[in-house]
This record gives structure tokens, C-alpha cells and sequence, in this order.
């Protein structure tokens, strides 16, 4: 625990769950299991856990394993990768989220007719690319444009 008027210099890196009331400014914060950023907690670093909460401030990535959760009171300027995430109402957000961090692995053994699936559709953007003149091809698909450059 990073009590309140505590502030810490560096990264910090712990095996247990880590609760933050003070400030950290770094460049990671990584737990093995959880971190949560209470109310009067502050981080400029970016965060690596399995579930991180945040009621407080944090300038920085955000990486969750398991589930990302911003309390009504929480606000975040970076990006999150999470494959579950939680923004309550009144959490203040700025950033991208990215809920499908690559875990080809496990997509492949829940479905591997979906990849089949989605072969068909697959052809038409790239139809639609090549045939800047707004033929038919551009036609089938009025929601998706692409641009080059």
C-alpha cells in the first residue's frame, strides 16, 4: 500500500495487490495480481495488473489481464487494453480501448469456424479499394471507406 502523503519516484513493481492513496509518477506500476488507485491516489506511470480499479488519477496506459474499472469519481488520460472494461457514470475518460488484446490463441480454440466466416466478407473491402472510381463493388458496402495516405 502507497498510503495517503506518500509519493514514490520509480517504477514500481509488486507481487501482491497494491492499493494507492499517495502518488506515484514513473514510468510502470506492475502487480501480479491487482491495483487499485483509491480516491486521493494519484499515478503518472503506466499500469500493468490482472484487475485494476481506479477511483483517483491516472495519466498513463492502462493494461488489465482480467477487467479494467473506472469509479464515478475516477479519471484517466491514456489508453486501456483489457478484454473487459468498466467506466461507471461520471468517470472521466481520455484515450483508446482496446477490449480484444490479442489472444489469438484462445480465439482459435472457441471457434474456428468464425475465421471461415468472416473469409467472405474479408474480399469485398479490398475489392472496394482497388476500384477508386466508386464502381459497383464501392456500392455493396456504403458504410466503410477507406482512405489511403
Amino acid at each position: 500500500m502507497v498510503g495517503e502523503g506518500i509519493s514514490i519516484t520509480g517504477d514500481v513493481s509488486a507481487n501482491s495487490n497494491l492499493k494507492v492513496e499517495g502518488r506515484i509518477e514513473g514510468r510502470s506500476v506492475t502487480s501480479s495480481q491487482d491495483v487499485e488507485v483509491s480516491e486521493s491516489g494519484v499515478i503518472k506511470a503506466s499500469i500493468t495488473a490482472k484487475v485494476i480499479r481506479i477511483a483517483g488519477a491516472v495519466a498513463g496506459d492502462i493494461s488489465g489481464s482480467e477487467k479494467v474499472v473506472i469509479s464515478k469519481s475516477g479519471r484517466v488520460q491514456g489508453n486501456i487494453v483489457a478484454p473487459r472494461v468498466q467506466l461507471d457514470d461520471g468517470a472521466l475518460f481520455r484515450g483508446s480501448i482496446d477490449m480484444n488484446p490479442g489472444e489469438p490463441a484462445q480465439a482459435k480454440k472457441e471457434a474456428p469456424a468464425k475465421p471461415a466466416e468472416a473469409k467472405p466478407s474479408a474480399p469485398a473491402p479490398a475489392a472496394s479499394q482497388g476500384n477508386k472510381t466508386g464502381g459497383p463493388d464501392a456500392k455493396k458496402d456504403p458504410g466503410l471507406t477507406l482512405k489511403s495516405g
